[in-house]
């Protein structure tokens, strides 16, 4: 599994952003190995992250790939004051799972197996 964590400051939104942003989003829900995501605000800085969760780097490869993504990244100007984008790979997962986007899944063989909170508290 991996991640794409996407972190910007916050610009001027309009009608464009909108109408882009939300088709780019049902676009990657469709890709088959997308995960889920997660969003996180700092209003006092004006910083938005968002992380996305995918089966394999070849779904990302996808999104990174879709006409709509390269539009986004060619006019991010217009609405971002900067961005940062760091992809991942999960290696492990614990804790509360039951509350995450991942939650029930498994990290691929080769990597370690996820725990839930109850296995991490009985080792």
């Amino acid at each position: 599994m991996f991640t794409s964590t996407f972190t910007f400051y916050k610009g001027e939104y309009d009608a464009d952003f909108h109408a882009l942003d939300d088709a780019i989003a049902a676009m990657a829900k469709a890709i088959p190995g997308y995960l889920g995501e997660e969003s996180w605000e700092n209003p006092a800085l004006g910083l938005i992250t968002n992380v996305y969760y995918w089966e394999s780097m070849d779904a990302l490869r996808q999104l990174m790939a879709h006409p709509l993504h390269q539009q986004a990244k060619q006019q991010h100007e217009r609405w971002l004051k900067g961005y940062q984008v760091v992809i991942g790979e999960v290696v492990s997962m614990y804790g509360s799972l039951d509350i995450h986007p991942l939650a029930g899944r498994q990290v691929s063989a080769g990597q370690e197996r996820v725990s839930t909170s109850s296995e991490r508290l009985n080792e």
